[in-house]
């Protein structure tokens, strides 16, 4: 509680002192602006305004996908100069078609990012266009207001510069380094210092900087080592169709549906293997963009080791044969995951591996505390059997820490992105620990760099 006003009064302060010199010409006229306008204190709708006096420019603009879907602070689009989305993620790129309702506004991020956010927003829209304020239309005008930037390249939009860096959380995903006036802020986004069989880890060559934006999804739980994990991940799945079950991977559509197939021909995987619904799509997409993986030969020969399954008669025959499906939704909310389900958690020698973060409130939560989901139309125990493997793409509590002891020169850090106290957490362990200014903001917050 004490933090929080103190970093009220902090930021006023700062705000005011800033007001004084420009009012009485102690200094010139620039200021550097962020605003926390999404994912503060939560993960979900990710949306940071950076502002100078000539120009407004924001990372991210994404969506909390709740029941009904809810929005960041809301920005009028004829202020914005320029949106950047670090990935395709709906909750960092979900929103975004707002800014082409009437205006047409630029968008930087990677090529593949666009591809990949097109198919995600694309199905949002479809399963949530009684929600939204924007349709098809405002999409399409959005793909075309694309501007490919690669890893390093350096932009000026306004008296902004702004540079894209590898964050190793998705195929496409990066951070961002803004400067401006010779003031360095750093936004991580979603980012994994850890090599994975998908990704190379972050680029983390930040240089001097003055201020960070950083994730603080993991900020209070350690993940299993990767070799271990995926050594155990391999063995269980082999075990179960070796007994001649089923075993149903839900998984996210973009990033961890191809990670856990490239770990499968890493270890000589010699079993069917299925992929199912949007991730074959995104599947599709990365083929063509194999620059953004770490190994390309191993993508590709996992890729031509799958198969595809189309409809429903595969799916009722994959079903009932020995081996992985891979499908969506990770958190099985909808989905072909949904319906396979229902076949394979009536069986005690099938299996079903969850391979990413469940959220509170979903179908893929209550299946692995409780043991049971909606089969037939009622709430049944799943008699096959439920397993939980940590495949995470972003940094965990340790790594976390170790960027924050990386960090170069005297920046203070801003932890967004984070539930259940994990922001406030490692803010304070930031000051504890290090002696950096650290801050967890309340949503709307704003800070003069």
């Amino acid at each position: 509680m004490f933090a929080s006003i103190w970093a009220f009064v902090v930021n006023r302060f700062n705000i005011f002192r800033t007001y004084l010199r420009l009012k009485f010409g102690m200094v010139t006229a620039f200021t550097l602006e962020i605003k926390i306008l999404g994912s503060a204190r939560e993960v979900g709708r990710a949306a940071i305004s950076v502002k100078t006096d000539k120009t407004h420019t924001l990372l991210d603009y994404g969506v909390m996908l709740n029941h009904t879907p809810g929005f960041p602070m809301h920005v009028p689009p004829r202020e914005v100069d320029a949106v950047i989305i670090t990935h395709s993620h709906l909750d960092h790129s979900g929103a975004v078609p707002i800014f082409h309702i009437q205006e047409h506004k630029p968008v930087y991020g990677t090529r593949i990012t666009f591809d990949l956010a097109h198919i995600l927003i694309k199905d949002f829209i479809k399963l949530s266009s009684y929600y939204l304020p924007f349709e098809f239309l405002e999409l399409r005008s959005m793909m075309r207001s694309c501007k490919e930037l690669w890893y390093r390249e350096e932009i000026v939009i306004g008296d902004l510069k702004i540079q894209l860096l590898n964050s190793g959380h998705l195929p496409g995903g990066a951070q961002v380094l803004v400067e401006a006036d010779g003031k360095r802020v750093l936004y991580t986004s979603d980012f994994n210092t850890i090599e994975t069989k998908l990704l190379p880890p972050a680029d983390q060559n930040y240089g001097e900087l003055d201020a960070v934006i950083m994730e603080s999804t993991y900020a209070n739980e350690e993940h299993t080592p990767r070799k271990e994990l995926e050594e155990k991940f391999v063995t269980e799945v082999k075990d179960t169709i070796e007994k001649g079950g089923t075993v149903l991977v839900p998984a996210f559509s973009v990033g961890r549906a191809q990670e856990i197939i490239c770990v499968l021909r890493a270890y000589h995987f010699e079993y069917p293997i299925m992929i199912d619904g949007m991730a074959r799509e995104a599947s599709r997409i990365l083929i063509g963009h194999t620059e953004f993986v770490r190994d390309k030969r191993l993508f590709l020969d996992a890729i031509h080791e799958t198969d595809w399954v189309e409809g429903w008669r595969d799916r009722r025959l994959a079903s009932k044969k020995p081996g992985i499906i891979i499908s969506p939704a990770g958190m099985l909310k909808g989905g072909p995951a949904s319906s396979y389900l229902q076949m394979i958690g009536k069986k005690p020698e099938n299996a079903i591996f969850l391979v990413g973060y469940q959220i509170p409130g979903t179908p893929g939560k209550e299946l692995l505390e409780k043991g049971r989901c909606v089969i037939d139309g009622r709430m049944r125990k799943v008699k096959a059997k439920v397993g939980f493997f940590d495949f995470s793409s972003h940094a965990g509590a340790k790594e976390l820490k170790e960027t924050v002891k990386k960090f170069k020169g005297n920046p203070t850090v801003y932890v967004v992105h984070g539930a259940e106290g994990n922001c406030p957490l490692l803010a304070n362990w930031i000051k504890k620990e290090t002696g950096l200014q650290a801050y967890a903001p309340n949503p709307g917050e704003s800070f003069i760099i």
